[in-house]
């Protein structure tokens, strides 16, 4: 199949263009190499790349709406991974335009492309912050999520209206995967694992904010691109007896899916610094500090729905996952 992979330079994109690769397809992957991060990381994925035949990658922005619909028009997509967005809870606070500019109109670019194009299945990236405020765990794909914290949670609960929306209006198959911390080699500088590593190593201060009383669902990002190739190939069909007034969030008549992807326990943050340390032989030196805004205690994922769809089962535990990363981190920076 001809699969596009937008953010194909970013942490998640890069691991899932290289296995659909080895699984036989054939790749356009899309990246606009945006600075957010050290852009030197995202051109090494790239050049990760290279030996992939299979994979072609055109430097291009989600927001050039002409651009856009002409790769839609001459490559015929049978499969969209839609994976490029302006990520980050903290750097919202800073930069709000961004957010709108990929998130919202990058995303509707996107959904365009798969209408006018009879896309087989479009599968996207929301995110576990959309959970904002909700208290009761482990979350839930039916819970409500009508109160987000960070503006970045925002747009990925539009992002899943919008897609609802196609879905509903168009036919088109749509599946959003909301994302539960995901890291591993080739992570994010501006996620947790890449930032105590660097530290730990370094003999800095980290910050551990809330004062070490927060927990997340750590995921592997091998567990993440095993789930993802999984819903690639179940394209939903919306569900007939889809009652609206007793109607829970995560159903729908419409062709539509959302589901947690998550390692489904959650690990506490000093534990896995414990992990970081074990991974590197070194000490942390912790910074402990309030919580910072648009940030949220505790997540924890029920998997469920996904296991149930696809018999989606995460392999990879924190502390097996801190040594690979750390073994790259130093491999990478050649510590």
């Amino acid at each position: 199949m001809k699969v596009l992979i937008t953010g194909v330079a970013g942490f998640i994109g890069h691991a899932v263009a290289k296995r659909l690769v080895r699984l036989g397809h054939h790749i356009v992957g899309i990246d606009n190499l945006n600075n957010y991060y050290e852009t030197s990381l995202k051109q090494a994925r790239l050049d990760n790349l290279r030996d992939c035949d299979e994979i072609v990658f055109i430097k291009m922005d989600l927001v050039d709406k002409d651009s856009m619909t002409k790769l839609f028009q001459y490559h015929q997509f049978d499969i969209v991974i839609h994976l490029a967005a302006q990520a980050g809870v903290r750097y919202s606070l800073e930069n709000p335009h961004a957010y709108a500019d990929t998130n919202l109109i990058g995303h509707l670019n996107v959904l365009e492309g798969c209408r006018n194009t009879n896309v087989k299945h479009l599968v996207y990236a929301s995110s576990s912050s959309i959970y904002g405020m909700n208290a009761k765990l482990p979350f839930s794909e039916a819970d409500n999520v009508d109160h987000p914290v960070s503006l970045y949670a925002a747009t990925k609960k539009a992002n899943e209206l919008m897609s609802h929306t196609y879905s509903h209006l168009y036919q088109i198959p749509t599946t959003g995967l909301r994302f539960f911390t995901v890291y591993g080699p080739w992570g994010r500088p501006d996620m947790a694992m890449f930032k105590f590593t660097k530290c730990v190593l370094e003999g800095r201060p980290i910050d551990v904010y809330n004062y070490g009383d927060m927990s997340r669902d750590f995921t592997y990002i091998d567990d993440i691109v095993e789930g993802v190739i999984r819903v690639m190939h179940v394209i939903p069909e919306g569900n007939e007896d889809w009652n609206p007034i007793k109607a829970k969030s995560d159903g729908s008549i419409a062709p539509y899916a959302l589901f947690n992807i998550g390692h489904g326990s959650p690990v506490s943050l000093m534990e896995f610094i414990r992990a970081v340390e074990a991974a590197t032989g070194r000490e942390a030196i912790c910074r402990y500090l309030p919580m910072q805004p648009g940030d949220v205690q505790r997540t924890w994922a029920d998997t469920e729905g996904l296991h149930q769809a696809t018999g989606y089962q995460p392999q990879m535990g924190v502390v097996e996952g801190a040594r690979l990363f750390v073994e790259w981190y130093r491999s990478y920076y050649q510590i």
